[in-house]
C-alpha cells in the first residue's frame, strides 16, 4: 500500500479558471483501501479515479493516460521525494480537470516513469494545488466533497479551527501524542491524507521518546512508497490530541530508520485519524477545521459580546 510523504521540488504554481458559481460543488467519492478516490475528467475524458493527497505538491497522472488525455510533454522533469528515496517524473502541460462541474487547471502535471505498464491502482493524484484552488470539505460519512470558492467561503460552525503552517506546499500543525509515561509529547506533524494510516512517526522522534517501548506490543511491517520500502514497527500510542479533540489509541507506524517527513518534524497524521471528523481544508486562511460527528463532542465556542 502506498504511504508516505512525496513532493515535487520547485513545483510550478497552478492557475485558476474563472468561476461564476457561488454555491459549493458537491462530488461523491469512494473510499478505497483507506484512500479518498474522486471521479475526475481530464480534458473531457471518461471519469478517472484520482486520489486526494495533501502530502503531494504536484498533481499526478498515470503515464499510460498522458497521451490518451492529449497532454503535452514539456521535456522537463521534477524530482518526487518518497519515504525511502526519490524518483524523477516527466512533466506535462495542457490538463483541465473537471470534478462535477468544478474546473481546475494545474499549470503542469507529473507522471512517474516507473508506473508505466503497471496495473493502475489509481489514475492520478490531486495534490496541494487542488487544495489551494478550492476550500475542500470532506465528509467521510456521506462520502462527499464540497468544493467552495475561497472568496465566498465563510465558516460559521462550531468545529475546532486548527492553524496550518506550510513547508513548501505541505500543511503542518501543532499536535501532541500521549504514552503511559509521557501523557503529552508535543510536536509538529504534517497532514497527509494520502496516507491510509493514523500516525507515521520518524525514527529520531521515536528514539528520543522511546515510543516503541512505550507502545507495548508492536509488529514488524514494511511500508511501500516512492523510492522503495521502509521498515517500521506497527503499534499504537495512548492518545493523539488535535486541538480540543482527543483520539484514543490511534494506530502508529514507528519508523526504524529515516522518516516520512523532514527530520525536524515528528511525523505525519493520515486519513485513518481524520476520517472520524468532517474536515475542511481552507488553505487561503491557513486553517483546518474539524467537526465531530458526535454533537456532544463539538467544543462550545463562547458567545460573541454584544
Amino acid at each position: 500500500m502506498f504511504v508516505g510523504r512525496a513532493m515535487g521540488a520547485d513545483a510550478p504554481p497552478d492557475r485558476a479558471l474563472p468561476s461564476s458559481n457561488q454555491n459549493p460543488v458537491v462530488v461523491s467519492f469512494e473510499l478505497r483501501q483507506g484512500h479518498i478516490m474522486a471521479p475526475v475528467r481530464v480534458n473531457n475524458s471518461e471519469p478517472l479515479s484520482f486520489m486526494l493527497d495533501t502530502g503531494y505538491s504536484m498533481t499526478m497522472i498515470h503515464p499510460d493516460l498522458a497521451d490518451k488525455t492529449s497532454l503535452r510533454r514539456t521535456g522537463r522533469r521534477i524530482t518526487i521525494v518518497g519515504i525511502a528515496g526519490e524518483e524523477e517524473a516527466h512533466l506535462y502541460e495542457g490538463a483541465v480537470l473537471d470534478l462535477g462541474g468544478a474546473s481546475y487547471a494545474p499549470r503542469r502535471v507529473a507522471a512517474l516513469p516507473s508506473e508505466t505498464g503497471r496495473r493502475r491502482r489509481r489514475d492520478g493524484i490531486l495534490g496541494s494545488g487542488f487544495f489551494r484552488r478550492y476550500v475542500v470539505e470532506i465528509d467521510s460519512r456521506a462520502k462527499t466533497l464540497k468544493l467552495h470558492e475561497p472568496k465566498d467561503f465563510q465558516y460559521g460552525g462550531q468545529g475546532e479551527i486548527i492553524p496550518l503552517k506550510f513547508r513548501r506546499d505541505t500543511p503542518i500543525i501543532e499536535a501532541s501524542i500521549g504514552t503511559p509515561k509521557e501523557p503529552a509529547i508535543a510536536g509538529q506533524f504534517e497532514i497527509d491524507i494520502g496516507c491510509d494510516g493514523a500516525l507515521c512517526l520518524g525514527a529520531d522522534f521515536v528514539e528520543t521518546h522511546k515510543l516503541t517501548e512505550a507502545s507495548g506490543e508492536t509488529r514488524n511491517r514494511i511500508r511501500q512508497g516512492v523510492g522503495g520500502d521502509a521498515s517500521i514497527r506497527h503499534g499504537q500510542v495512548l492518545r493523539l490530541q488535535l486541538g480540543q479533540f482527543a483520539i484514543d489509541k490511534p494506530a502508529a507506524n514507528f519508523f526504524q530508520e529515516g522518516s516520512p517527513v523532514d527530520r525536524d518534524l515528528a511525523g505525519h497524521i493520515g486519513w485513518e485519524a481524520l476520517q472520524q471528523f468532517r474536515v475542511i481544508f481552507d488553505y487561503s486562511r491557513r486553517q483546518m477545521i474539524l467537526e465531530s460527528y458526535t454533537a456532544t463532542n463539538i467544543p462550545e465556542k463562547p458567545a460573541p459580546k454584544s
